[in-house]
Formats: C-alpha cells, structure tokens, sequence
C-alpha cells in the first residue's frame, strides 16, 4: 500500500495536520508505508489557487521523515531528488526516478540496500 496525498494551498497544507497523518500512517500503517506528497497545479474547475509551492512540498516531506517515515516522496514535481528512493538507514540513493521512469537501480536482488544490506520494504521479484 501506498498513499498520496495533493498538496493543495490553503487548503490542506497546515504543516501541523501533514505531522498527524504521518504520525497516524507510522502508527496504523508501518514506518514503511510509502507517501507521496503530490504538487497541486491548477486546472479545469479549480484555478483560483497557484500551484503548490516546492518550499511547502520539501517542508511536508521533511515533516513526514521526522515522525519516522522511511520513504517519502514528492510528486508532480519533475527532477527534483525526493522523486527517488533512498535507504533509510545509511541515505544511499537506491532508485533513482525521472516523472515516472527509473533512471538509476541499486537493489540487491533480495530489495536490500547494496551498502548496509538494510532490507527495503516493497515488492522485488
């Protein structure tokens, strides 16, 4: 399982609130439950408010790794680093992703870190 989560502008970017469903996700969920916060960007119906900003995106991630989350990432933000996976015990990049697409692999075939041979959650086969 994973969650996402659209960071929207004065909607749902209360730094307070992402603590708590970290924190709910870590308590309920796992420590390695995967989140993805996601970049809001106007469209359609709902143009009145701008995209969010990677200042709020970076806070938000940082906040979720705090309360003990191992992998958290920002999306629909293209390049930035927090699109890759990186192991939680010693921070070497393991996957490293463009958009939707894997650039760089750096698993053992059993999904451990090649570096500390910490296990990483997720399916490898």
């Amino acid at each position: 399982m994973e969650v996402t989560n659209l960071v929207i502008p004065t909607l749902n970017d209360d730094m307070a609130m992402i603590r708590r469903m970290a924190r709910w996700i870590r308590d309920e969920l796992g420590a390695g439950t995967p989140l993805h916060f996601s970049r809001y960007h106007p469209m359609y119906r709902m143009r009145n408010l701008p995209p969010t900003p990677t200042d709020t995106l970076e806070r938000a991630r940082q906040e979720a790794m705090d309360v003990g989350l191992h992998y958290v990432y920002i999306g629909n933000l293209f390049g930035h680093e927090a699109e890759s996976t990186f192991c939680p015990s010693d921070g070497t990049r393991l996957i490293r992703r463009t958009g939707f697409w894997i650039a760089e692999y750096n698993l053992t075939e059993d999904g451990r870190c090649p570096v500390c041979h910490e296990e990483i959650a997720g399916v490898w086969a």
